[in-house]
């Protein structure tokens, strides 16, 4: 039995504390050490294999024609904001030619000069010039490339700005404060719980060596797969949430049994057989769900998914390990001067309200949610492009200038491949630039066997309006233009790429939703032998995620309270945000639900009445539950710091739906829905519970007998 496995080790734990502790610090010493001296470097791939602009890309790169490579963006104008100097340009030309890996550049220099006619280099007052600096792929560049490229200032008479894929690829935001603000507040919040130091530092500092060891192997893991950049800043936020969150539940439990008289070793390994049980399940689902990203089949998604698993599975390992051992170190000063009790006298005069008025506060509960989650309908998804940063950001200053000197679809240029007869090209640039979307376009390059054809739209990267012209190509303007000819075209590029993969990750949403509906409600359906509780949960989180997302529409696609976290402009949902929020958060409710419904089932089946089950379990654990939430609602926002719009989205969305669960759902919701129904809680048909295997949640009565136990410590 998993109870009696925990007890175990949380004695083994306690018994040998130092020998833990320090096998602990070896392990993170290893890691740290392996991962600087071994460790691949994380890096944004898009390959997503089977969509359209993946196709023309790797057309482009077999073609060597340098369109599917990286590409920076250097804007150019007049320091005095008048007529651009050709030489004063083509000296910056040069000195960004010789950089190392470049395969070459615009010529805006030649245009001013008269020498060239080259097209969407020089705009039509000659006052901003656009240099395209084209490299190989990522595979062959690192961040030396981008350093380079920002040491050439070029002449004092020009303004100089610059962005693209490079920046994209490796510029760091500028250092996010997150961690330390979220580890704080996490810190003040278990104080006041608490009234310990020493009990609220266990947590912490279990979560930060749990969490220096996960994110330090994620470059190590980049051996095996490619690892993506963001995976390092999601993995603290959801890694900070839960490592501090399962260690609360541990210690709470700890501090209860001490209360009680019981000898601390033996309060240590009763916690982990009790608390440390919701800790396993919890932090199984989380990994499975986030796990289960793979049916989206996009590889970056994948890989980001495998590399935050570790990080939550570091965590429940320390949380059944490290943590004993602490606590062990500890001994009772965790109580401090705060005695921990049994149940919450306010948590109990509060749910003994909400039972006797059930429907009214289910019926307000629910709509308020419905009304938070109305706004999904509008939900779009994309990826926030270099107009989205602040405004002393240099990417943001190019992309500014460029919309200004060419247009915004020149920030986000498509780039067409045809394979096929190169004489049918001609008519396929013209009927590429008679599409209502379509700004400019230059002139056809035939490259080996590909044709390339870039096209500039009216509207910039981000916008629905430039997908919608992709779509357009690709199901009128392509069929008419080829018909008969044998060739094919695809669209390519950076904005057609994010855009497919919204595109897919939609496509898979329902199939991955309903997997995780699935699993979670079988999981609970075992715990609790019931099947209305884990149908009523199912529901409850859906309702809860929905109201996330609701909200971050309204924050990042409508602007409501943007100012407040920094926002500078309205953006799409970053296209992979929905899914890894929904397997992270079905994950972490997971806790909540089995922390609160252990203790309800126990008094249930010790008093035989529902509405007294009810208001003896949340009196037990709601104090516990908010204080969680509040950690994990305080972590999750403070990376709203940063100025990442997907890192902002990340934390707005998580920290909405963690405190909604946890207060909203969990303290009125769920206490509504049980008083309704009553008995039929706990009902399962006879032959699915003959069928069903036996798991217990909070087995204590199962634990060995107690040897002595010491009334008052």
């Amino acid at each position: 039995m998993l109870s009696q496995t925990l007890y175990r080790l949380g004695r083994l734990a306690a018994r040998r504390p130092w020998a833990v502790i320090t096998s602990w610090l070896v392990l993170a010493a290893l890691v740290v050490g392996a991962s600087s001296a071994f460790g691949a470097k994380l890096e944004d791939s898009f390959r997503v294999p089977g969509l359209d602009s993946q196709q023309a890309n790797d057309l482009l790169e077999a073609a060597g024609s340098g369109q599917a490579g990286v590409t920076a963006v250097v804007a150019v104008t007049s320091a005095d904001g008048g007529v651009l100097d050709a030489g004063a340009v083509a000296r910056l030309q040069r000195d960004l030619a010789g950089l190392p890996h470049v395969l070459g550049t615009t010529d805006p220099a030649g245009v001013l000069a008269g020498t060239s006619d080259e097209p969407g280099v020089v705009s039509p007052d000659d006052r901003v010039a656009l240099i395209r600096v084209q490299y190989p792929t990522l595979d062959e560049l690192s961040p030396a490339d981008l350093a380079a490229l920002k040491a050439v200032e070029g002449d004092p008479s020009l303004r100089v700005e610059k962005g693209g894929d490079l920046y994209f690829a490796y510029e760091e935001s500028a250092a996010n404060a997150g961690e330390l603000v979220g580890i704080l507040a996490a810190l003040a919040i278990l104080l006041l719980a608490f009234g310990s130091f020493v009990a609220a530092a266990l947590p912490i500092g279990m979560a930060v060596l749990g969490l220096a060891i996960g994110v330090s192997a994620m470059p190590l893991l980049g051996q095996l797969m490619v690892i993506p950049s963001y995976a390092p800043v999601l993995g603290a936020m959801v890694g900070l949430g839960v490592g501090i969150d399962y260690a609360l539940f541990v210690v709470t439990r700890h501090r209860e049994h001490l209360a009680r008289g019981v000898p601390v070793e033996e309060s240590i390994a009763r916690s982990m057989a009790t608390a440390g049980r919701p800790v396993v399940f919890a932090g199984g689902i989380v990994v499975v769900s986030i796990l289960g990203l793979a049916v989206a089949q996009v590889p970056f998604m994948t890989a980001g998914g495998v590399a935050i698993a570790l990080v939550v599975l570091i965590m429940v390992a320390a949380s059944v390990t490290l943590l004993p051992a602490l606590l062990a170190v500890a001994g009772r000063r965790v109580v401090g001067r705060r005695p921990a009790v049994a149940a919450s006298p306010g948590w109990a005069r509060w749910t003994r309200h909400v039972t006797r008025h059930p429907r009214a506060y289910l019926v307000a509960g629910t709509a308020l949610l419905l009304a938070l989650a109305a706004p999904v309908v509008a939900l779009r998804v994309g990826i926030p492009d270099d107009g989205a940063l602040p405004p002393s950001r240099t990417e943001r200053q190019a992309y500014d200038l460029v919309a200004q000197g060419f247009g915004p679809g020149h920030n986000g240029p498509l780039v067409v491949a045809v394979e096929g007869d190169a004489s049918i090209l001609p008519t396929l640039a013209a009927a590429i630039a008679d599409d209502p979307g379509v700004a400019d376009v230059d002139p056809p390059v035939v490259r080996g066997d590909i044709g390339t054809i870039v096209a500039y739209p009216t509207t910039g990267p981000q916008e629905k309006a430039t997908y919608d012209t992709v779509e357009r190509l690709r199901a009128e303007v392509f069929p008419a233009a080829l018909a008969g000819t044998g060739a094919q075209a695809h669209v390519g590029g950076q904005a057609a790429n994010f855009a497919d993969v919204g595109v897919r990750v939609n496509d898979r949403l329902p199939a991955f939703v309903g997997a995780v509906l699935a699993m979670s409600f079988l999981l609970l359906m075992l715990v609790f032998r019931s099947v209305l509780v884990p149908l009523k949960a199912v529901l409850l989180n859906l309702l809860s995620i929905g109201a996330s997302y609701g909200v971050m529409v309204m924050v990042f696609q409508w602007g409501w309270g943007a100012d407040l976290i920094g926002l500078e402009a309205t953006v799409p949902i970053v296209s992979f945000i929905p899914m890894f929020m929904f397997a992270i958060l079905f994950g972490l409710s997971m806790d909540y639900e089995v922390f609160l419904l252990s203790r309800v089932r126990e008094e249930y089946a010790a008093t035989g009445s529902s509405t007294e089950a009810v208001v003896s379990g949340v009196a037990k654990t709601g104090r516990v539950i908010t204080s969680a939430a509040l950690i994990m609602g305080s972590v999750f926002l403070a990376f709203v710091l940063g100025e990442d719009a997907a890192t902002k989205m990340f934390g707005v969305g998580l920290a909405t739906a963690i405190l909604l669960d946890a207060t909203l759902v969990r303290m009125v919701l769920v206490p509504a829905t049980m008083t309704l129904l009553g008995r039929a809680n706990w009902w399962l048909p006879g032959w699915l519970d003959r069928l069903l295997p036996r798991v217990d949640v909070d087995a204590e009565d199962r634990l060995p007998e107690l040897a002595v136990v010491r009334v008052g410590g």
